[in-house]
């Protein structure tokens, strides 16, 4: 008897402004191992531009650098560099820069089998420069819902941070103290000058961020952890 060939039906690729469920939607990633930046947000896919230096990689890394000496001198925290966070059953972003409390210490997220991130971190951190309306409308919609406690946004052309805080369910800016410094109310002791890093003045802003760690708010902070 002749043998009747099996076919499998091909995934299908992800496209920008696909409807997808979550699960179809990382099927399809996972089947697409070069590509590097997709998000599903109210259940629409998102695809990542080309990434400018200027604009975001320069950007991104002094984020990364300021993030990573608190996460050092933080134990119980960790961050995390464009990783998928699975926040509900239409949304997964990829943000640019998340700092959580790890589970184990009392964070809000748990990780899954498979490694991802589920729930919302309690920072994130998007470095702007051509998706600036999506990241403060409707990105910031999904993260004040799922929880995510504190969400900033670093618009590159402008110039401009914009750092949120989530209270009573809705989220308010974070208003600078009398010396223009930024104070996380999450994360005892992250201080930013965030005039300092619009002007790429990395050391400026982990010296100011070293003061920060210096204060017994964060040594507190570290003993509860």
């Amino acid at each position: 008897m002749a043998s009747i060939p099996i076919r499998t039906k091909a995934i299908p690729p992800l496209e920008q402004g696909d409807h997808l469920s979550r699960e179809e939607f990382e099927r399809r990633y996972d089947a697409m191992p070069d590509l590097k930046k997709a998000e599903l947000i109210e259940g629409v896919v998102y695809m990542g531009s080309p990434v400018n230096w200027e604009r975001h990689a320069a950007p991104h890394f002094d984020v990364i650098a300021w993030l990573g000496l608190y996460r050092a001198s933080t134990p119980g925290t960790q961050g995390g560099d464009n990783g998928s966070c699975r926040l509900d059953l239409d949304n997964e972003p990829q943000p640019d820069a998340a700092l959580i409390i790890k589970p184990e210490y009392g964070g809000k997220v748990v990780f899954s089998e498979d490694g991802y991130i589920e729930g919302g971190p309690e920072l994130v951190f998007q470095v702007a420069s051509t998706s600036a309306s999506i990241d403060l409308h409707l990105k910031r919609k999904v993260y004040q819902r799922n929880g995510v406690l504190e969400y900033i946004v670093w618009q590159v052309l402008p110039q401009q941070i914009d750092w949120f805080v989530l209270r009573e369910g809705q989220y308010h800016p974070l208003s600078p103290h009398e010396d223009g410094i930024l104070r996380s109310e999450v994360f005892p002791g992250l201080w930013l000058d965030a005039a300092a890093l619009m002007r790429s003045e990395l050391a400026r802003v982990l010296t100011v961020l070293q003061q920060g760690l210096a204060t017994p708010e964060h040594a507190t902070f570290v003993a509860r952890l």
